[in-house]
């Protein structure tokens, strides 16, 4: 089994995330503030370094946003 970061799903996820945030127009920085952490977090989840847990996914799609559920869906592809 592959690690989950480096899942097709998951980078079907990540990749999600990084067109909502592109799609509202929002810097790596700009989310970074929104959600009250540093640049490099973002910027460490959009190129897979780092993973997110439940809760920072659920807060992440809050600032896009974003229905969670949506992007879940993408698993079931």
């Amino acid at each position: 089994m592959k690690k989950s970061i480096h899942s097709e799903e998951y980078l079907r996820l990540i990749a999600w995330l990084k067109a909502g945030r592109l799609a509202r127009g929002y810097s790596m920085r700009d989310l970074a503030e929104i959600i009250k952490e540093p640049h490099s977090f973002v910027s460490k989840i959009e190129t897979a370094e780092r993973r997110l847990d439940v809760g920072e996914y659920v807060q992440y799609c809050r600032a896009l946003e974003l229905e969670p559920c949506e992007g879940l869906r993408l698993f079931k592809k």
